[in-house]
Parts: structure tokens; C-alpha cells; sequence
């Protein structure tokens, strides 16, 4: 291209002017646009940055995610006034010239040539589209700034691209890209989000104060921002008032019309922008959701292709959240611990055989304000999914070491003799998963109230929740075994760690969350299937193309032998830890658990149809914080156990969650291949009258240890206090 001098410019630019400008075909136009090189270039239109909207699984809105907010429309869905104000305002000969409108874009040229600059001013909407759509194109700082540089040869180029375009689209599509492309302030792009914004209404109900207020706006949105305080409001209703003017000049509107209009106020709403975490009835979900994407390779090769995908990409992304019941996981998990209290509570409900996540809740609000007590991560997921370290699941994590023993042919009714404590007989006790001895012989472990020796069946032991007996099967069945069991449920550390191979493995030591033990609890309901928590059903993109997402499955373990591991688990709300709560009126299995000290408390359980699994911690750190002389919900507790938060907390849950579902029966254990007891059953024999009248059967007959109460327990104790006779649970 040859280069003219400032001077050559505008002396062309002079000359243009003395002749017509009607539809880009004058002599003056074809001289300026010959001299200067000035022929149609294609220009490269990127989709528009769109809103991805998130669906619950009824189809309802319950989240966005935006890097700029708006939405696109045709132009069909504005208003005519709309219309009528924006080329009243921005270019009144729109729809007489062409690319270049010589009696604006060269005399403001010859001007900003002259002062030794360029301004805006004199550009039609056809070139304010071409600017829009680079500024859409930049990424980087320095793309962007080149992009409105003041410059000749940005004009130019302006200009070239400007003439394709008027040669591709038709006056009317030229009009929809630029309402949909323009931004008016208040963080809004595109003149449906200018509406909701300051209006709160759809752009097609716009009226003439309304419109002419927009019109005004994409001049000098920053300046005319009338969310930044009372100053750019007072200038945005001046601007008002110019178009509202010009309007009437143009006969637009009749000078009574506008004089009306220009005595009203400026009426912005401020509605505020939907999306982001943040604003969505369900954030702790919505935090799940948005990691789901950003760190899931199939929607993108990194990172930043993810980010922009879900932010840019105008998608619709369907999920498996349940309305029903996540309220009711929200209305009973804040009836037992307030937002206010520093122990948090966090529960996820999961479907068996799918993994769809139904619910996902926690005590505490999503927020950064800490003087509200709000807490600015995922307190239900992994630290994948948002979340943070997690807790140690404490005695829910015996049910691995439960499965593993009834995977090696031991039966419900085999058992071992314990003490009252329990210590490695030496190092090699226990391997983890190299081949390293783990056994810890000067680490003791007891059960609480410092009793429970005595024999104990898979049964009771896990009725009791023993400590000393978990360990002894754990050393029996072995560590690496038992670990390879919790893995092929699902189970891992919040944090992404590995899981930690100790001999404690068996009592819960590893941090972690929610929805990883419901998933794992929901494979056991599912008779063995595990399947990954999954929180996406399908994905429109923003042309319509419909992607959609399977569970992905696999078979963890034998039927039978989680038929066998749910028969003991349902003994749980009948003769163990949860008999001091009950259970739901239906069919149901579960374990609960407290670790060490009273750190944290968890309850974990299924119905054929649904998992969970509910916990609670101080974030500021369980084993400095722990839930001993604690105040939570309003009630004062000395000391908080599985069955006293958690438990209640699932139950009720799952009452209100499961309500007009028809109960289901779980598939009844194989009696023969894992009733009694085999080589290791209850050395000596008894039988005897439990305390509510209850005789022992054949199955149950020697599954009480020493004492009067339930397995050992002096007395009445049995578990009133929802805690197991011995065991820390």
C-alpha cells in the first residue's frame, strides 16, 4: 500500500467531499477509496462472548457464567424505538450510505488529522460494528489497545473492513450484530442485557425514555455508567436528553414527545447480573459444576480453553441437581447447625447406579464476608471440584475393611476376641500397598469408655463400631487389601493426595469430603456398581449441538457380597450405633463415625434408591477445634458423635427427600453362602434376654459381649447417646 503524508490525506479527504455520498458509490468515494487503497477486506467475526446458563434437572435456571454478560437476540426482539433511537443517535444516514459516511467519517477525519489525533467521532455503526468485533478479537492487553488505537491506518483499516461488511450482510443484520455487540455500561453487552440491567425488562418491551437512555450510553459507557455513582448518572440523563432531542429534530418524535420524555427521571434498576457461584441458589453445587468443566480435558486442551468455553461459550449446560431435595437437605442440615456456628456441616445425596449428584448442602453460606460467617469454598466436594482438605471420615471408613472381610469368605457371624485395647504384635502386622511394613506395636488404640473387650462377629463389631476389633480384622484381612477395597469404591483424599497407608487406615485418618463417601456408600446400595459422582447430564452448545454425558460405571464388587455388607450396615439403626435415632420407615443402611477426640463426626448410609453422607468440622482445624463442650444449632453438646448431628441430619433428610418415592427392599443376603459362621465363630455360647425383651435367634445368639446392656454395656447405657457400646464411632 502506498503511504500519503497528513497532508495527502486530508487533502483527499477534502476532495471526497465535494462529491455525493449515496450508497458508497459517488465519484467521491471511488476517487478517495482508489487513492488510498481502500477495497473490501473480510473481516475474521469470532462468536460473541455469550452467557453459559447452568439448568437444574426440571429445566429451571440456577446459575451463569459469564466473561462478558449478555445474551444474543434477533432483531425481531428489540423495539422499534429502540431502533429508531440507537440510528437517530449513532449514524441518522445508517440506512442511505454505505461503508463510509463522507459527511461524518471524513470531515471528523480531516478534524482529528488537523488536532493531530483521532476520536471517535464520525464513525457510523457499520465501522463501531468492525471496531467492536476486533476489540471481541483481542486476548491480550496489547491486542486489545490496538484495537482503539488513534491512528490513520486503524481508521483505514476500520474502513476496509467496514465495506465487506456492508457487502455480506444487509442493513438490518448490520443493525442486530452492533445491538448485540455494543456495550452500555454497568458491566452489560448487547441490548438485552442493557435492558435487563437497567431496566429489567426484555429489550423488546423498551420504550422511548428507556431507549433513548441506551442510545445514549454506547457513546461513553464508562464515563455514563450509572452503576458508578451519582455523577455518571447526571451525565448518562444529559445524554438521555441529547437523543431524546435529536430524535425530535430528526421527526423521530414530535417536540412535545421528547419535552415529555426529558422530565421524567432516569430510572435505572440496577438489576443485579445473574451468574457466577456467588449468586446461585445452589452455590456449593454450582462450584461443582464449573471444576467439573475447567478441569475436565474433553471440554478443552487447557485450561484457559475450558475457562473460556464456559465463559464465552453461550452454552446450556443440563445437571442432576434435584430441587426437592436439595431443599430438604438445606431445610434439615440449618435446622441442626447455624450459619453462625464456627462447625460446619456439609451433606451431598447421590443416586445409586448413576452417580448423579441430587443434592449437595452445607450449614454455612458461600461468601467471602467473614463477618457473616461465610465461607468462599466448596465445603461438600474434593479440592478438584472447589472444595478444600476435607476431614478424616472417621469409623465410616471400617465398612472397606467390613466388605474386604466378606470378600475373603468370612461370614456375618465369624468374628474375633478382642481387648479392651489393641496394639501391632509387631511391624509387619500391617503392609501397605509396597510391601513396607506399617506396624506401629507402641501406637495403642481403645475403644470408648475404655471397654468392649470381648468377642465380636462382622456383625457386632460393626453394630458396636469397635475400634480394637476393626484393627484386628484390618490386621487379618490385610491393610493393602482393605485399601485396594476403598479405592475400587471410589474413595480418596480431598485434597488429591494419595491416601495415606497407615495401620489407622481401617478408623478413618485420611481427609475426605461428602460427595467421595456418599458415591462410595451409593456402590454398595448399588449391589457393587460403582460409579463416578457426576453433576452433568448434557451440554447445548450455543448453535444447538447437543452433547450428552453417560454415568460412567464399573462393577467394584460381587452382588452378593455387598447384599451381605447392606444386611449388616441395616443392623446399624436397629442393634447399633443408630438405634438411639432410629430409622426412616423404609429400608435403610448406614454407618456412623467420629474420629479420633472428637475431631470431626460423620453418618454415611443408602436406601436402594438414594446415598449420603453428612459431616461436620471447624475449618479452622478439626483436631485444634474439636467438637467436645460445643454449642451447635443452639443445643449444647459435651461431646459430638456420629448419631448426634450427622445421624438426625441424614435421617430426617432423607425423610423429606424421599417423600411420594415408593420404598424399595434392598436384595436379601445369601444366607448360604454367607450365614453363621464358619472357622471362626464365638468360642463360647450364650444365650440370654436382651434388655427390651429381644431373644437372640440362631444368627444373633452369641453377639453380646460381658455385661448387662447391649454388648457389654452396664445396664441401661446401650446407645441413647446415638454411640456405639465400645466403639468409637
Amino acid at each position: 500500500m502506498r503511504l500519503l503524508g497528513a497532508g495527502a490525506v486530508a487533502g483527499l479527504l477534502v476532495a471526497g467531499l465535494a462529491f455525493p455520498a449515496v450508497g458508497g458509490a459517488g465519484l467521491g468515494v471511488r476517487t478517495v477509496a482508489d487513492e488510498l487503497n481502500l477495497k473490501p477486506e473480510e473481516l475474521k467475526e469470532p462468536p460473541l462472548a455469550e452467557k453459559t446458563t447452568v439448568l437444574d434437572s426440571t429445566g429451571k435456571p440456577i446459575a451463569q457464567f459469564y466473561e462478558q454478560y449478555r445474551e444474543v437476540i434477533p432483531l425481531s426482539e428489540v423495539s422499534d424505538i429502540m431502533k429508531t433511537a440507537i440510528v437517530a443517535i449513532e449514524d441518522e444516514r445508517f440506512y442511505e450510505h454505505g461503508a463510509i459516511d463522507i459527511e461524518g467519517t471524513l470531515r471528523a477525519a480531516i478534524r482529528n488529522i488537523t488536532s493531530g489525533g483521532v476520536s471517535e467521532g464520525g464513525s457510523g455503526i457499520t465501522q463501531q460494528l468492525v471496531k467492536q468485533i476486533l476489540l471481541n478479537q483481542a486476548e491480550t492487553l496489547e491486542e486489545k489497545n490496538k484495537a482503539v488505537e488513534a491512528s490513520i491506518s486503524r481508521k483505514l483499516n476500520e474502513l476496509r473492513y467496514a465495506m465487506a461488511i456492508e457487502q455480506k450482510y444487509t442493513k438490518d443484520q448490520i443493525l442486530e450484530k452492533y445491538l448485540n455487540i455494543a456495550y452500555f455500561g454497568a458491566g452489560a453487552n448487547g441490548i438485552e442485557a442493557a435492558a435487563k440491567r437497567f431496566f429489567g425488562k426484555r429489550a423488546k418491551d423498551l420504550n422511548l425514555v428507556e431507549a433513548a437512555t441506551l442510545a445514549g450510553a454506547v457513546q461513553d459507557p464508562n464515563r455514563t455508567d450509572p452503576a458508578l455513582g451519582k455523577k455518571n448518572r447526571d451525565r448518562l440523563l444529559a445524554r438521555r436528553n441529547v437523543v431524546l432531542d435529536k430524535m425530535a429534530k430528526l421527526g423521530k418524535i414530535t417536540p412535545e414527545e421528547a419535552e415529555k420524555a426529558k422530565k421524567q427521571k432516569l430510572g435505572y434498576k440496577g438489576t443485579p447480573l445473574p451468574g457466577g457461584c456467588g449468586a446461585s441458589k445452589y452455590p456449593y453445587f454450582c462450584l461443582y459444576v464449573r471444576y467439573e468443566i475447567l478441569n475436565n480435558p474433553i471440554f478443552g486442551k487447557t485450561r484457559k480453553a475450558r475457562e473460556r468455553l464456559l465463559n464465552r461459550g453461550g452454552l446450556t449446560i443440563k445437571t442432576t441437581i434435584d430441587p426437592k431435595m436439595q431443599a430438604a437437605a438445606e431445610k434439615v442440615i440449618r435446622k441442626y447447625v447455624y450459619p453462625t456456628d464456627k462447625p460446619v456441616a456439609a451433606q451431598a445425596l447421590v443416586e445409586p447406579g448413576t452417580g448423579a449428584i441430587k443434592a449437595m448442602a452445607a450449614s454455612r453460606k458461600y461468601g467471602t464476608n467473614k463477618r457473616k460467617n461465610e465461607i468462599s469454598y466448596n465445603l461438600v466436594a474434593d479440592a478438584a471440584h472447589g472444595g478444600g482438605i476435607g476431614f478424616q471420615n472417621g469409623s465410616t471408613n471400617k465398612v472397606f475393611a467390613l466388605i474386604t472381610a466378606l470378600k475373603k469368605g468370612m461370614k456375618i457371624n465369624d468374628g474375633i476376641t478382642v481387648g479392651a485395647s489393641y496394639s501391632a504384635p509387631g511391624y509387619y502386622a500391617f503392609k501397605n500397598c509396597k510391601g513396607n511394613n506399617v506396624g506401629e506395636p507402641s501406637h495403642v488404640v481403645t475403644n470408648a469408655d475404655g471397654g468392649g473387650a470381648g468377642f465380636y462377629s462382622l456383625q457386632t463389631g460393626t453394630w458396636a463400631s469397635s475400634n480394637t476389633f476393626f484393627m484386628a480384622l484390618e490386621q487379618r484381612v490385610g491393610l493393602c487389601d482393605t485399601i485396594k477395597t476403598a479405592k475400587s469404591l471410589g474413595l480418596k483424599r480431598a485434597d488429591g493426595q494419595p491416601l495415606t497407608e497407615y495401620s489407622t487406615f481401617v478408623l478413618g485418618t485420611n481427609e475426605t469430603d461428602p460427595v467421595t463417601v456418599a458415591s462410595a456408600y451409593a456402590a454398595i446400595a448399588a449391589r457393587g456398581k460403582y460409579c463416578q459422582p457426576m453433576a452433568i447430564t448434557e451440554i447445548i452448545d450455543r448453535y444447538g449441538k447437543s452433547t450428552k454425558y453417560r454415568p460412567k460405571c464399573r462393577q467394584a464388587l460381587d452382588p452378593e457380597v455387598a447384599d451381605a455388607a447392606t444386611h449388616i450396615l441395616e443392623g446399624v439403626f436397629t442393634r447399633g450405633t443408630m438405634r438411639g435415632v432410629g430409622g426412616i420407615g423404609r429400608p435403610a443402611a448406614g454407618k456412623t463415625g467420629t474420629t479420633d477426640a472428637y475431631a470431626t463426626a460423620w453418618f454415611a448410609g443408602f436406601t436402594p434408591n438414594l446415598a449420603g453422607a453428612v459431616s461436620i468440622g471447624d475449618p479452622r482445624g478439626a483436631n485444634v477445634h474439636r467438637l467436645s463442650n460445643v454449642t451447635i444449632g443452639g443445643k449444647y453438646y459435651p461431646a459430638v458423635f456420629g448419631a448426634s448431628i450427622p445421624g438426625p441430619i441424614w435421617k430426617e433428610t432423607f425423610i423429606e427427600a424421599l417423600k411420594g418415592v415408593p420404598a424399595e427392599d434392598f436384595v436379601p443376603i445369601n444366607s448360604a453362602r454367607f450365614g453363621g459362621c464358619s472357622t471362626s465363630c464365638q468360642p463360647v455360647k450364650r444365650e440370654k434376654d436382651d434388655e427390651d425383651g429381644d431373644r437372640g435367634d440362631e444368627e444373633f445368639r452369641d453377639d453380646r459381649g460381658p455385661g448387662g446392656g447391649p454388648f457389654g454395656r452396664p445396664g441401661g447405657g446401650g446407645f441413647g447417646r446415638g454411640r456405639g457400646g465400645f466403639g468409637d464411632d
